[in-house]
């Protein structure tokens, strides 16, 4: 028999509210929507509500947001309303504390198939390590980062022009039934959980900074590309340009020509309409980028305002 559940939400960004919108029109009962406190930002330091805020507003959905995941009053409230289960998707690593409370546990929605891209960026990393497939995986949560006992997973094919943006909405759209299909496993108890694997080779997904977003132009054009489309259009790849000393965001590139030319990180002459740069094996195409200070324009107007003897890319 069907069995109606009493489920508590977390989450807190776009990624997040197909599974939430699901739950919402589901048989089962949403008792409450838990997600991050608001934050400030911009230069008027405005108020920026979640979209999950947005959505659970919109929907008169009961909403908590706490300050910290360990505040008592607010775990005495989540036990207060005697949850059958919690899910999760796109919200923070919860303390064991959280985590079991409701009887049938705490599962989270992540965006790779794991073990593999465990972590805070799984969507980029899938395309920056040139992976042909991703997925979702849902997985009862534990002690440790996206390492619990997995419960269902679906593939899905990484397409050649695709980049963060296009993946993360694939994704995303296949979220809505994806959970709909997991809670329903659960909830008619047909489930059948399995230990994540060992794995060589095990690929992660860490959090994106200034750092690991960097172009390393001593890198095969191919795995640039890759690159710099796991971060199109955000947080986006980066080099800097010598001549100026500044920060140039790389928005659109093309694996081009092949070349003998040896010094990393400049222009290509071989195709001289073409802003390429040279690479440790082939060259790049820009097609679009944003120097620090300046709006985007395209490779092809970068290279009308500098001589390309005179640019190089580090």
């Amino acid at each position: 028999m069907k069995k109606r559940l009493k489920i508590i939400f977390f989450g807190t960004p776009d990624f997040a509210i197909e599974s939430l919108d699901s739950l919402y029109n589901s048989y089962h009962e949403l008792l409450c929507v838990v997600t991050s406190s608001d934050k400030k930002s911009g230069r008027g330091m405005k108020i920026n509500l979640s979209e999950v805020k947005k959505y659970s507003i919109e929907n008169d959905l009961n909403l908590l947001q706490p300050q910290s995941l360990n505040d008592e009053e607010f775990i005495s409230e989540l036990k207060q309303y005697q949850a059958d289960l919690f899910v999760v998707v796109a919200f923070k690593f919860l303390p064991k504390i959280i985590w079991e409370i409701p009887k049938l546990g705490t599962i989270n929605i992540h965006a790779s198939l794991l073990p593999n891209l465990r972590g805070a960026a799984p969507i980029n990393w899938a395309l920056i390590n040139g992976l042909k497939e991703t997925g979702l995986t849902s997985f009862f949560i534990n002690e440790k980062i996206d390492s619990g006992d997995i419960i269902l997973q679906e593939k899905l094919a990484i397409c050649e022009n695709d980049n963060f943006e296009s993946l993360y909405k694939k994704l995303k759209k296949i979220s809505n039934e994806f959970i709909t299909k997991t809670i329903e496993l659960i909830g008619e108890e047909k489930i059948t959980t399995r230990k994540q694997q060992t794995i060589k080779n095990l690929l992660l997904a860490p959090k994106l900074n200034k750092e690991n977003t960097r172009v390393n132009w001593n890198d095969s054009a191919t795995n640039i590309y890759n690159f710099v489309r796991g971060l199109t259009p955000f947080p986006c790849a980066w080099t800097i340009e010598n001549k100026t000393n500044k920060r140039v965001l790389i928005y659109d590139v093309r694996i081009g020509a092949s070349t003998i030319e040896k010094e990393i990180g400049k222009i290509s002459l071989k195709e001289p309409k073409k802003l390429s740069i040279i690479t440790k094996e082939g060259t790049i195409e820009i097609k679009q980028l944003k120097i620090e200070g300046k709006k985007s324009i395209s490779g092809s107007d970068y290279l009308n305002g500098n001589y390309k003897s005179e640019i190089k890319f580090i």
